[in-house]
């Protein structure tokens, strides 16, 4: 065999030996995946993220998808002849707006649901309003009625956990009902934090369209490998985090402080992040992590 094929077969070795711990640690343990941004327009990036979790799913893990289809869900609105509408960041969600969001976060979900089983593995698609497993509340922008745009008020897991149990990787649209049978559309961040919360997951993972967590916005050379939450918490009182990032980080700060080991905020434009953050031992992205929880550097993830 030539030395070039050989150092190749080398490399791949060494590359499943450094997995080997992190297989072996979260072996059994719940991996929540929010599931957004380009990774899920570009048909590459989302094949390579389905891969990754299906990899993650055949080597022991037990992920759990929540995707979101904010892009998706505008292109059909403005298909049908209406204008989408955002107050601070939320989409006003009417109920023709609302009638739309569900239609299209169910055609996502069931497309995800067919490309893990082209890969092998069986998945059920479902929506929060399955099992009643997301209970929502009205959410309001800045005091503002923005429609049927809801919060988590409750999770019931019993019916993740029952497809846990039956060997199936679920996947989760943000869709919730109230009390009165309402249906409501939920941030899918929101979803993922309260499900990961709920179910004590070892890890909750964010795809974004940005690197990760830096220091100054302006400087791409401050990208922050690790945070603990309170690093985090001086990082947002300096006030250099705003934009989308200020509530995915806060979002991040409570699922650590409820029970979530690691959470890891990753550029899903990369294909294989997920791969690239777990099983390798620096990571891509950012991970925050609790105050007491060993870094990196020091021989854990």
């Amino acid at each position: 065999m030539e030395q070039h094929m050989m150092d190749e077969l080398l490399k791949k070795a060494s590359v499943l030996v450094e997995a080997l711990p992190y297989i072996q640690r979260f072996n059994r343990k719940i991996i929540v995946v929010k599931y957004g941004g380009s990774a899920m327009i570009d048909d590459q990036l989302k094949r390579s993220v389905i891969e990754d979790v299906t990899l993650l799913k055949l080597v022991g893990f037990k992920p759990i998808i929540v995707h979101g289809g904010g892009k998706e869900i505008s292109r059909w609105v403005e298909k049908s002849g209406m204008e989408p509408k955002f107050v601070s960041g939320l989409r006003v969600t009417d109920e023709p707006t609302m009638e739309i969001a569900e239609m299209v976060l169910n055609k996502v979900n069931k497309s995800l649901v067919q490309l893990v089983e082209q890969l092998g593995v069986l998945a059920v698609g479902i929506s929060g309003k399955d099992g009643g497993m997301l209970k929502a509340v009205k959410k309001y922008a800045d005091g503002a009625d923005i429609g049927f745009v809801g919060e988590v008020e409750k999770v019931n897991p019993k019916i993740l956990y029952d497809l846990l149990e039956k060997d199936f990787l679920p996947i989760v649209a943000p869709i919730g009902m109230d009390s009165e049978g309402n249906t409501y559309n939920i941030n899918a961040d929101d979803a993922a934090c309260a499900i990961a919360r709920t179910v004590s997951a070892e890890k909750l993972a964010f795809l974004t369209d940005i690197e990760g967590v830096y220091k100054d916005p302006e400087d791409k050379s401050t990208l922050i490998s690790e945070l603990t939450i309170s690093e985090a918490d001086t990082l947002i009182g300096s006030g250099y985090i705003g934009g989308g990032m200020l509530p995915k980080l806060n979002n991040c700060i409570d699922a650590i402080k409820n029970g979530v080991s690691r959470v890891h905020i990753l550029d899903g434009r990369i294909a294989h992040c997920l791969l690239l953050e777990i099983f390798t031992n620096k990571g891509i992205g950012t991970a925050i992590i609790g105050d007491k929880e060993t870094k990196y550097y020091h021989g854990g993830k």
